[in-house]
């Protein structure tokens, strides 16, 4: 059993900063890709950022958060983090964690429970 488990979220005005983390848990081979993906109300799920090699560190970016957003990793600790900065109440919504794992017998992808961003004065 895999588990993927976001934290960072929070409230922040206008301009400001957060960091999310995100981690899966449990058995597995190897992370082949991570990526973040947020939900505002009322709109479909959207990818923000990700590593589409996680060993690789190969990385995509939303062209809406190209330059305010940074992904990083921690290959020890299986750890990826989203950087925002200069935030904007457009940038609000769920943001949800995506892994991909590999096993001895294939691959499987996981969500997290997503954690809240609102950016509002």
């Amino acid at each position: 059993q895999v588990q993927v488990v976001e934290s960072g979220g929070g409230l922040v005005q206008p301009g400001g900063s957060l960091r999310l983390s995100c981690v899966p848990s449990g058995r597995f081979f190897t992370i082949r890709a991570m990526g973040w993906y947020r939900q505002a109300p009322g709109k479909q799920r959207e990818l923000v950022a990700g590593f589409t090699s996680f060993s690789g560190g190969d990385t995509k970016y939303a062209a809406t958060v190209k330059g305010r957003f940074t992904i990083s990793k921690d290959n020890a600790k299986n750890t990826m983090y989203l950087q925002m900065n200069s935030l904007k109440p457009e940038d609000t919504g769920v943001y949800y964690c995506n892994a991909e794992v590999e096993f001895e017998w294939g691959k499987n992808n996981y969500w997290g429970q997503g954690t809240q961003v609102t950016v509002s004065s």
